[in-house]
């Protein structure tokens, strides 16, 4: 996108749509809100949107630049990227706040989650709806008019299914009732996280960016390919941080073990291990207790599941280049790297 100084410039100016988007939402006739509510709502949008890393926001305009080829971006175009970009961290938030609940979380981003702090608790559920609902209300009162309005609408709500659908299939794989180890696999990961990650996180920002450079995205199915298979390299990144990472810099206490998660490193101990390891994992995994949890990390280092992780990464890194590589448009290419560049080695 440029220098670094105007990366930094055109960063500094997405983030500052923000409060003109949450104002004109706070200020929609629709709502008619009294003062405390309209304190509450504003609260609410501030504590959940703000405070991520933005980075799927700002793919959207950082992509739809990289499309132009050179070309500056007009004021318009620049606002239009951004309020896409916005819809995209509202939607995120939207997913974090009913996420963290599902999973009993107790932090994200270095605080509180949301339904935690004692004045939410329940109420949260109502919240995330309502950020999800409000999205449609930025997207149409900017894009009505564009002939693509419908387009962005189809888009948004297929992959909000879609990421619907990648969720329940995770609550369904760690329900109480439904636990077993042994449904566990690379198979059944690479399908949840397909549906619950990759298609919001990394398909939609480039579908968002290509829809407003008038291009089609259906008729981008090899691009979308590799964005579901850079999704899942960010998944088990994620998976690995909640095992092994610094809650001090990741801003979150992991869980996935207690939560009996199908995560990528469950699913390398189920498929390395020995008998006595894999009686350990069986009679420990998915128990809220720290003796178990100890139990079940000890195995993932008899394993060299650290080293192991870091393997994977890296030859999927070189994969995913090399996929990016045989793309035909010199544009997309760059975008892609862009994105791999952005994941690759992250602590957080």
């Amino acid at each position: 996108m440029g220098s670094e100084l105007e990366l930094d410039e055109a960063r500094a100016r997405f983030v500052g749509l923000y409060d003109r988007l949450k104002d004109e939402l706070l200020q929609d006739p629709v709502f008619d809100l009294m003062d405390e509510a309209r304190r509450y709502v504003e609260e609410m949008l501030d504590y959940n949107i703000r405070g991520g890393k933005l980075n799927r926001g700002f793919s959207v305009i950082e992509t739809y630049k990289l499309l132009k080829d050179g070309e500056d971006m007009s004021e318009e175009e620049f606002f239009l990227a951004g309020v896409l970009g916005w819809s995209l961290e509202w939607l995120q938030a939207c997913l974090l706040v009913l996420d963290d609940i599902m999973d009993n979380s107790t932090t994200r981003r270095g605080q509180l989650c949301w339904y935690k702090l004692p004045k939410v608790g329940s109420r949260a559920i109502n919240d995330g709806v309502f950020i999800k609902g409000s999205i449609h209300k930025m997207v149409k009162r900017y894009f009505r008019e564009k002939p693509y309005y419908v387009d962005l609408l189809e888009l948004s709500d297929e992959i909000a299914l879609q990421t619907s659908f990648g969720q329940m299939l995770d609550l369904v794989y760690s329900h109480e009732s439904e636990r077993d180890l042994s449904k566990y696999n690379m198979p059944a990961y690479r399908r949840i996280v397909q549906y619950k990650t990759s298609y919001y996180s990394f398909y939609l920002p480039i579908a968002c960016a290509l829809l407003l450079h008038g291009e089609k995205p259906e008729n981008f199915t090899d691009v979308k390919n590799v964005l579901v298979e850079m999704g899942i390299l960010f998944q088990a990144q994620d998976d690995f941080l909640d095992c092994f990472g610094d809650p001090e810099v990741t801003g979150k206490i992991g869980t996935d073990i207690e939560d009996h998660k199908c995560s990528w490193l469950i699913v390398q101990a189920l498929e390395r291990g020995s008998d006595d390891q894999l009686k350990v994992l069986y009679d420990n995994y998915g128990k809220d207790d720290p003796e178990c949890i100890t139990q079940v990390k000890n195995v993932y280092k008899e394993l060299d599941l650290e080293n192991a992780f870091f393997e994977y990464e890296l030859s999927s890194y070189a994969e995913l280049l090399s996929s990016i590589e045989d793309l035909p448009n010199p544009a997309v290419q760059e975008v892609l790297k862009s994105f791999l560049r952005k994941i690759y080695g992250r602590k957080k």
